[in-house]
C-alpha cells in the first residue's frame, strides 16, 4: 500500500494506492479459502477447482476483497498519520472498478477527513457554577392539589329543567343508524358523556347543548374518513338519543375521601406524592439551569479550530429543522424581517457553539473515564419505543440494525453522564429563586 497525505487546517486528504498484484494475492488467497465449503452441481463438495469458481464468482469475490481492502488501507493510513478522525472518511474511488474488478488495474483511491483538534480543557474543579433552587412551600402544593381536584369533578344531578351547558355531564340512550338500520357498536344505555371532552364523534356533543331531562332528538354526524371501523368511516350516521339526566360538574374538596377516589390511603399520601412530584420538577428545572451555565461558560473559555465538516452537519440539521418550522408558519418572533442570510449566519453561529461544546465534553469525559453501561442505552432504547405504541419491536430492529441511529442514542446519555460529573466535581453554588425564574425558559 501507498500512501500521500495533505493537510490544511483540521481537513486531511489521504491518497491511497494498492498495486494490482497484491490485489491478486489477496483474491487467490480469498478463493482458496471459501473453496473447501463450496458445493456445486457437477463437482465433489469442496473439490470445485479455482479456474471455475474464478470463472462463476471472480467479480463477487473481488468486490469483497477490494471493500475489505478500501477498509483495511483506510484505517491503516489514519493510524499511521497518529490523528483522530472527527466522523467518517468521505470515500472518492480514482480508478476504473470495471478494470479494478477484472484484475486489469491497481486500487487508486483517496478520501477526506476532519481530524479532531487539539485543546486543553479547562480545569473543571476551578468551574463556579450557579444553580438556581426554589422551596417548595405548602400554598405551591395547594395549587397542585386544586388543579387534580379541578382535572377530577364530581358530577351533580341538576333540575329537570336545567339545559345542558358545556362541561356539563349528561345521562344518555343511544342508538346508531346507518341508511335506517342500526349498526354494530352504536348503541348503549344510560351511558355518562361529558360534553366538550371530545370522546365521541365530532359534532355529537355539540348537539346536545341546550338539552335538558326527558328530551328526545336525533343527532346526525358523519364519522371521520380515517375512522378505526372501515365499515362506518366517511359514512353519516342518524343516533337517536333520549336524554335522563343533566349533571354539573363540581370541584370536589380535597379530603381523605377524595384521595381515596384517587386509589390512595388518604390525603397525606396524595400530599406526599404531590410534593414529591414537584420537587422532581423544580429539581430537573434546577439541573437544566446549572447546566446551561455550566455550557455558557465551557464556550466562554474555549477556543479553537472547528472541524469544517461536523459544523456543516450541524447547521444543516438546525437550518433543516428552521425551515420545516418556517413553511409551517411556526416561525420565531426574533427571527421574522430577518434575511436569509441574517439568519443563515446567526444559526451557524448556534452550530458552532454545538459542535465546541460537544467537543470539549468529550474530552473532558474521555480524561474522566467516563463511561456508559449497555443497560443504560438499552433502558434508553426501551423508553425511545415505548413513543411508538405497537411498534416496539420495529423500533429496537431499527436502531440494532443501525450503528448511526444507536450513536444518536448514545450521544444525549454520555453527554448527561459528563455534564453530571462537571457538577460533581465544579465548585456549585445555590441561589434561591422564585419558582417563576426558576420555570422560566431561557433563549436558546
Amino acid at each position: 500500500m501507498e500512501c500521500v497525505e495533505t493537510s490544511e487546517g483540521l481537513s486531511r486528504m489521504y491518497k491511497v494506492s494498492v498495486p494490482k498484484a497484491d490485489l491478486q494475492r489477496r483474491f487467490d488467497e480469498r478463493i482458496e479459502e471459501i473453496r473447501p465449503q463450496m458445493n456445486l452441481k457437477g463437482f465433489r463438495p469442496g473439490k470445485v477447482p479455482a479456474s471455475h469458481v474464478k470463472k462463476m464468482f471472480g467479480k463477487d469475490i473481488m468486490g469483497e476483497v477490494v471493500q475489505a481492502l478500501v477498509q483495511e488501507t483506510s484505517q491503516k493510513a489514519i493510524e499511521d498519520a497518529d490523528v483522530r478522525p472527527a466522523g467518517q472518511p468521505e470515500m472518492h474511488m480514482e480508478s476504473d472498478m470495471e478494470k479494478v474488478l477484472s484484475g486489469d488495474e491497481d486500487l487508486a483511491y483517496h478520501m477526506h477527513v476532519d481530524i479532531m483538534p487539539e485543546f486543553e480543557p479547562v480545569d473543571i474543579k476551578k468551574l463556579a457554577i450557579t444553580k438556581p433552587v426554589a422551596e417548595v412551600n405548602d400554598a405551591e402544593i395547594d395549587e397542585r392539589l386544586g388543579q387534580i381536584a379541578e382535572a377530577n369533578p364530581k358530577y351533580e344531578k341538576r333540575a329537570k329543567t336545567a339545559k345542558a351547558r358545556d362541561k356539563d355531564a349528561v345521562v344518555i340512550d343511544f342508538l346508531g343508524k346507518l341508511d335506517g338500520e342500526p349498526f354494530e357498536g352504536g348503541a348503549a344505555e344510560e351511558h355518562t358523556l361529558v360534553l366538550g371532552s371530545n370522546s365521541f364523534i365530532p359534532g355529537f356533543e355539540d348537539q346536545l347543548i341546550g338539552s335538558k331531562a326527558g328530551d328526545e332528538k336525533d343527532v346526525t354526524v358523519t364519522f371521520p374518513e380515517n375512522y378505526q371501523a372501515e365499515h362506518l368511516a366517511g359514512k353519516e350516521a342518524v343516533f337517536e338519543v333520549k336524554v335522563h339526566e343533566v349533571r354539573a360538574a363540581k370541584t370536589p374538596d380535597i379530603d381523605d375521601e377524595f384521595a381515596k377516589g384517587l386509589g390512595l390511603d388518604d390525603l397525606a399520601k396524595l400530599k406526599e406524592l404531590v410534593t414529591e412530584q414537584i420537587q422532581n420538577e423544580f429539581g430537573g428545572a434546577s439541573r437544566a439551569k446549572a447546566k446551561r451555565n455550566l455550557l455558557d461558560q465551557l464556550d466562554e473559555k474555549h477556543d479553537f479550530d472547528l472541524p469544517p465538516k461536523m459544523v456543516d452537519q450541524e447547521f444543516n440539521q438546525i437550518w433543516q429543522q428552521l425551515q420545516a418550522e418556517m413553511d409551517a408558519g411556526r416561525t420565531a418572533e426574533e427571527d421574522k424581517g430577518k434575511s436569509e442570510d441574517q439568519l443563515k449566519e446567526e444559526y451557524r453561529k448556534i452550530a458552532e457553539r454545538r459542535v465546541r461544546l460537544g467537543l470539549v465534553l468529550a474530552e473532558i469525559g474521555r480524561l474522566a473515564e467516563v463511561q456508559i453501561s449497555e443497560q443504560e442505552v438499552q433502558q434508553a432504547l426501551i423508553r425511545e419505543a415505548r413513543n411508538f405504541p405497537g411498534q416496539e419491536r420495529q423500533v429496537i430492529e431499527f436502531f440494532q440494525k443501525d450503528p448511526n441511529a444507536m450513536a444518536q442514542l448514545r450521544a444525549p446519555i454520555y453527554e448527561d453522564k459528563v455534564v453530571d460529573h462537571i457538577l460533581e466535581t465544579a465548585k456549585v453554588k445555590e441561589e434561591t429563586v422564585s419558582k417563576e425564574d426558576l420555570l422560566k425558559e431561557d433563549d436558546e
